[in-house]
């Protein structure tokens, strides 16, 4: 549990978009990896295999993820009306939320 708390630690600082954490993020992996962790093992497979998009998100400040939860907030309302109502009490639940 030591050794997940201090991995844990370890990438929560990476989350800070700054230049240079794509290698700190290889030497992160490579620590996660020497540690008999299974399910962090599956964790640094996963950010392998999207490594471009992963590296983007830690290197640049910007973002587009409070544009992408409002897209799916919006979504998710619309589903829940979906035959119940028109475009006004869409557009309410949606200015409400």
């Amino acid at each position: 549990m030591t050794a997940l708390a201090g991995l844990v630690g370890d990438f929560a600082a990476l989350l800070a978009p700054t230049a240079g954490n794509e290698l700190r993020l290889t030497g992160w992996i490579d620590q996660a990896r020497g540690e008999d962790l299974p399910h962090l093992h599956a964790f640094t497979r996963g950010l392998e295999l999207d490594r471009d998009a992963v590296n983007a998100t830690l290197t640049c400040p910007f973002h587009n993820g409070r544009t992408e939860g409002v897209n799916t907030k919006t979504k998710a309302i619309k589903r829940q009306l979906h035959g119940r109502a028109a475009f006004p009490l869409l557009r309410h639940r949606i200015l409400l939320g």
